[in-house]
C-alpha cells in the first residue's frame, strides 16, 4: 500500500462521496481512481457500461433483484 497525495478539496469531495456510498473514504478513492483508469483504457464506454462488463465479470446477476417500481405497485 503507498500514501497518494491529493489536495485538501479533493480529499473533502472523497469524504462527501464515501459518506453517501458508504464506503470508507480510501474505498471511494480506490473506485474512482480504478473508475478513471478504466474510462481511459475504453473511453468508448459509458460509465454505466463500465459497471455492467464489471458486474458481468464477477458473475453478478440483478435478475432476482426487485426494483422501486415493485416495490411501489405492490
Amino acid at each position: 500500500m503507498g500514501i497518494v497525495k491529493i489536495s485538501d478539496e479533493l480529499h473533502e469531495e472523497l469524504r462527501k462521496a464515501s459518506s453517501v456510498m458508504s464506503r470508507s473514504i480510501n474505498s471511494q478513492a480506490e473506485f474512482w481512481i480504478k473508475m478513471g483508469m478504466l474510462a481511459e483504457l475504453h473511453p468508448q464506454l459509458s460509465f454505466n457500461q463500465i459497471i455492467a462488463n464489471l458486474m458481468q465479470s464477477a458473475n453478478v446477476s440483478a435478475s432476482n433483484v426487485s426494483t422501486a417500481e415493485e416495490y411501489t405497485d405492490a
